[in-house]
């Protein structure tokens, strides 16, 4: 490769693997690799490292790992590394305008989505949310807002009826690292045509948590077979349900909007069980579960779990119990 750029690759979870991958077996020399603090994980609470560290440690490329990219002497360290470009896919730390500034060409990042829909952390889960049909990768110019970022190229992506966020971010991580090494030698040579997002159309995907995850029953079938979707396969969608006074969480992995006659419910209520699933009066429409998890059980098939249990007449969710209230 004739006059490489020197690149240093900023990335933590799974999803920046693939990029990193493309670069090394590309041949780009990847001077160092940035990545967040080994953290404790796991039942034991061993420190564990990050996929992409450990990836860097698989070819030898030096690893650092500041807590933050504001101090000056983490500021300096990445300057002596001289490198022409940063490459950024989810590092999770932010890059302050002293280390935007630092590298010849600047830092980019691969963003999971389509900018400037779904700025934020969570653009991949909340694109399913909102019923969005397409999705994609934007390769940014990073400046100092939050992925406002002049855009230097994107890839599309549809979003099947049965992406879940696990399906969808393994889509996304491998499309983001082909549109990167797709757009490099175009930024190698300053050739790229940056073009400015409308703020008009900016809309922004908060990290996920826990808590949203609890499913209300109140909300319609369509809505309710989203989330399950997109909390697939972090945090995953939950409800309870009251079993000899005590309240059992299920964690809902799949489930269908089935057509339904209209019928009279309250939000909640099982309306009936069979081999094809629990299905379950929401909001408006009937959700049918296939695939659910009973605290301190596997996952398993809906028609596997009702061989040793019912819910037929139980009423989901926060006020849960059965029709005659057992």
């Amino acid at each position: 490769m004739s006059n490489p750029l020197r690149i240093i690759y900023a990335g933590t979870p799974e999803f920046s693997v693939p990029a990193l991958d493309a670069l090394i077996a590309a041949g780009y020399p990847v001077v160092a690799v940035y990545t967040q603090p080994d953290r404790p994980a796991g039942r034991g609470r061993g420190f564990k490292a990050s996929p992409v560290k450990d990836k860097a440690l698989q070819h030898n490329i030096p690893v650092y790992q500041p807590e933050s990219l504001k101090q000056s002497d983490a500021q300096e360290e990445l300057k002596a590394l001289k490198a022409d470009l940063m490459i950024v896919t989810a590092y999770g730390l932010l890059l302050p305008p002293a280390v935007l500034e630092t590298p010849r060409l600047g830092c980019i990042n691969i963003h999971a989505s389509l900018l400037p829909r779904w700025r934020g952390a969570a653009p991949i889960q909340r694109a399913i949310l909102a019923g969005d049909k397409k999705t994609g990768i934007t390769i940014m110019q990073m400046d100092a807002g939050l992925d406002t970022g002049d855009i230097l190229a994107t890839a599309e992506c549809e979003i099947d009826a049965q992406d879940t966020g696990s399906t969808l971010h393994d889509k996304l991580m491998l499309l983001g690292a082909r549109t990167m090494l797709d757009v490099l030698p175009e930024i190698a040579q300053q050739a790229t045509t940056a073009i400015s997002q409308n703020e008009k159309d900016a809309c922004y995907a908060s990290k996920l948590s826990k808590a949203e995850a609890e499913i209300n029953w109140s909300d319609s079938a369509e809505n309710i077979q989203r989330a399950i979707r997109a909390y697939n396969a972090w945090p995953v969608a939950y409800t309870s349900y009251q079993k000899n006074n005590k309240v059992i969480r299920l964690r809902i992995w799949q489930a269908e909007d089935i057509e339904q006659k209209e019928m009279s419910a309250l939000p909640g209520r099982v309306m009936a069980e069979s081999a094809s699933g629990i299905e379950v009066m929401t909001g408006k429409g009937v959700l049918r579960i296939t695939q659910l998890q009973q605290e301190g059980k596997r996952n398993m098939s809906a028609a596997d779990f009702l061989n040793a249990n019912t819910l037929l007449q139980q009423k989901l969710g926060r006020d849960s119990g059965s029709e005659t209230g057992e």
